[in-house]
Formats: structure tokens, sequence, C-alpha cells
């Protein structure tokens, strides 16, 4: 055995995407991806729903019992810009991570191409440095008003990636809050642990703390950070309509195995993390 453990470079991604614009969304990976470059990271993070849009504030039209058209009309525009799986959008994504040498875990709202064609999946998807779509991880138990855009996991895709560097693995927002998930990923003896999120509140690094503790395991963060002025002008948000209020603050970070940070948390910008 190794009498010394190998140095990993991680880089954690604190952005907003081209809401709701597929398209757009890619090119601003590509830019972001060809900005960390230079730093030869062996791994990069993004947050959860990456592509096209975390839907925060807004409600689909629905309420119990019925559905609007305006809300209906919102629904189709958000499932015609998630991600097939595999499709063109993960063989980009993967050119992406190949073109970087690093392992990616991405954040994607996934269109289901294998049943029902209707249900979207909130969806972290792992590539290799090589480009290899490796594998996908459902979230599964969407976190109140998100069961009406996403269904559930069935469990089937909780998984660990082997890397050079030891399995890869992490769950995806409030999951994180779930104990037996948690056990499941120390179970498979997760060493570098991803928690993609859009949860900004103060008490979420004290969370990845935990987890890192508790898992005795590396903890990459990475959060959004978005401003109203960043969605599209028809966006019905409940945060109403000046362009500068926060409608998700950051908070991303990155945790040692006893607790302690190596990135304190970051708000109130973009940023990229490294460690």
């Amino acid at each position: 055995m190794s009498e010394s453990l190998p140095v990993v470079k991680v880089a954690v991604v604190q952005a907003a995407p081209v809401l709701f614009d597929r398209a757009a969304t890619l090119d601003k990976i590509d830019r972001l991806i060809e900005e960390i470059k230079p730093q030869q990271p062996d791994l990069i993070l993004f947050p959860e729903s990456y592509i096209p849009a975390y839907p925060r504030g807004l409600s689909f039209g629905s309420v119990v019992g019925s559905r609007t058209d305006t809300g209906r009309k919102t629904w189709q525009r958000y499932w015609e810009n998630a991600v097939e799986v595999p499709g063109p959008v993960t063989e980009r994504l993967g050119k992406a991570a190949r073109d970087a040498g690093a392992y990616l875990v991405m954040g994607v709202t996934e269109r289901d191409a294998a049943f029902s064609g209707g249900t979207l999946f909130c969806t972290m998807l792992y590539f290799g440095p090589d480009g290899t779509l490796l594998g996908k991880h459902r979230k599964l138990k969407p976190t109140a008003s998100e069961r009406i855009v996403w269904g559930e996991g069935d469990g089937s895709t909780l998984t660990a990636i082997p890397t050079p560097f030891g399995p890869l693995g992490g769950l995806i927002c409030w999951e994180n809050y779930m104990p037996l998930a948690r056990m499941a990923m120390y179970a498979k003896g997760t060493q570098v642990y991803c928690a993609s999120t859009v949860d900004d509140r103060d008490v979420w690094p004290a969370a990845m703390r935990h987890i890192a503790f508790e898992g005795r395991c590396f903890v990459l963060s990475a959060c959004q950070y978005i401003r109203r002025g960043a969605y599209p002008a028809d966006y019905p948000a409940i945060q109403g309509d000046n362009p500068q209020t926060e409608m998700i603050r950051g908070g991303s970070c990155i945790v040692g195995p006893l607790g302690d940070f190596l990135v304190e948390p970051h708000y109130g910008e973009e940023a990229i993390l490294s460690a």
C-alpha cells in the first residue's frame, strides 16, 4: 500500500444557467470549463438542475384539481429544454469532460425517454475524463412542491463511481437530509461526496460539515447563484420583478473529512471554488 495519498484538484461551480435555454446553457458550461481547465482539475461539480434551470418560485399554474393554460405552456417550455439521457446533450457534456481531462458531475432536469416520455426527474450525471457517461442518479424524493415538477427516483440509481482517488458519489439537495440515503452512500465507500443543491440557507453548510465528519469523506457542495434579472421577463416568479432580487444566493463550499472547511461558503456572486 502506498504511504502517500493522491493530491486531487477539484473545482465547484457556483453560477446561473441561461434559464430555460438548454443550448445557451451548454455554451455557458463550455465557457466555464474552459476557464477552469488551466487549473488541471481532476473533478468539476455543477449545481442541481443546472440544465435547463431550477424553477425557483414558479407554480406552473397548478392547484389541487386543475391547471391553467399558462401553466401548461410554462411546463411545455421547461419540458422541451430538459435533457434526455443518453442523448445529444450527454454527448456534448462528455466532450467537455474529455477536453478538460476531468470527471464531471452535472445536475440536469432529465426528460424520461424510456417509458412515459412526459415525466421529468432531478438527476445528477457522472462523466469520466474520457467523456464516458458513467452513471446517473435520480433524486429519490422531490421536496414539497417540487413534486409537481419532478417524478420520484426508485433508489436503483444510488451509485458510487470508481475513480483513482476513491469512490465518487453523492446526493441531491434535501436528499442529504435523509439519514438512510446518506448511509447508502457511506456503505458504498464514498470518499468524494458531491452535494448539488439550491439550498442557500445558513443551515446548509452545517449539514455539509456533518456529512463530511459522519461519513469521513470529502464533501463538495455546489449551489447556484441567480438574480431575478437572469430569468425570462415573462417568468411569473412569486419573488416579483425586481431584477436585483437574489433568487438563489449561493453558499457553495468544500469540506474535509474531519468536518473542517477547505473552502468557506461563498455568497453573493458567481464563483468557481477550488481546492
